[in-house]
């Protein structure tokens, strides 16, 4: 469908107009300008400026329309519904999971102040509200499918498709946080980290086993069994600007509590070692991530039944002038 705008002002309505026009494009309309004498420079800086946007958000892998083919809230094994089950289930086990480990900590142990300071907590709260945004969606999409196949005038949709590009890209960024910085945490942890008192308990064996493991396994499951991904490379460095916001949290406890979350975060014990773990934990992160982007781009192409399918290119949006 074509959306025509005849601009005949070169008044205060331009930045109006710009917003207006920003929203039809990232819904997928053909925008087309007719001006009259005097408003070009107005409306050409305007169109500059909608350009420019657009671009800025398909190069952080929100494109126009977003999602198209639904591969967020689609598998290459599940149907819908399954695929929304599953989901739903891990963000059940995750949110009990947190909680449990919060009451275990504020009551039996008393070290509830130092729960947000952990890499570890922090990376599972994203995991499980993750887990949470994504069944939602899903859900909602499994729906729209059901009525899809009862009603003809129904379409294949998900309610994040309608929502602002903001919340679109947070949730693109949220799925490269939890399939990357898992695996940091679960190679950290037992290469680094484990112990002796790893299994001392049998609350300390569920609640490693819960937060070192299994939170690798979430990921596992989102990386080979959803047709989410891959993500572009733009959001790398906003994985690195999020470990580097941790290390600053990590060292305000220090300042605040008196100890070291990590141990090789001691810059006494490790000296010039401690800039080889923060420069190797940044590194691990940028492999990882390139890691589960081949994997995903594999994936979908041996999954993919049509040839003519092509999942990790979505189309922009016209934009004529």
């Amino acid at each position: 469908m074509t959306i025509r705008f005849v601009c005949l002002s070169h008044t205060s309505v331009i930045p109006e107009l710009r917003s207006i026009v920003i929203d039809y494009v990232a819904a997928g309309y053909v925008v087309q300008w007719r001006c009259v004498p005097g408003s070009e420079p107005h409306v050409a800086k305007a169109r500059l400026t909608i350009v420019a946007a657009m671009t800025v958000w398909t190069a952080l892998g929100v494109h126009t329309p977003f999602d198209p083919t639904c591969t967020l809230v689609t598998s290459h094994v599940f149907s819908p519904g399954t695929l929304a089950g599953i989901r739903l289930a891990l963000a059940i086990y995750s949110l009990v999971a947190l909680i449990v480990n919060i009451v275990w900590q504020a009551v039996v142990v008393d070290t509830i102040d130092s729960f947000f300071s952990y890499f570890t907590n922090l990376t599972y709260i994203g995991l499980c509200s993750y887990m949470w945004a994504s069944s939602v969606q899903t859900i909602a999409y499994a729906l729209h499918v059901r009525r899809f196949h009862t009603d003809s005038g129904a379409q294949r949709e998900y309610p994040l498709q309608r929502w602002p590009r903001i919340l679109q890209f947070l949730h693109l960024l949220l799925w490269s946080t939890v399939t990357t910085f898992p695996f940091i945490v679960t190679i950290v942890y037992w290469v680094l980290l484990a112990s002796s008192e790893t299994f001392a308990t049998r609350y300390s064996s569920w609640n490693n086993l819960t937060v070192h493991a299994m939170n690798s396994a979430f990921a596992l499951f989102e990386v080979l069994f959803t047709r989410a991904g891959p993500m572009p490379w733009t959001h790398i460095p906003f994985l690195i600007l999020l470990l580097g916001g941790y290390l600053g949290v990590a060292y305000i406890t220090y300042a605040t509590q008196g100890f070291y979350t990590y141990s090789f975060l001691n810059p006494k014990k490790q000296g010039a070692l401690l800039a080889a773990y923060i420069v190797g934990i940044a590194a691990a992160a940028v492999i990882l991530f390139t890691v589960v982007w081949c994997i995903t781009w594999v994936r979908n192409r041996i999954w993919k039944k049509d040839a003519s399918e092509k999942y990790d290119q979505v189309p922009m949006g016209e934009f004529k002038a």
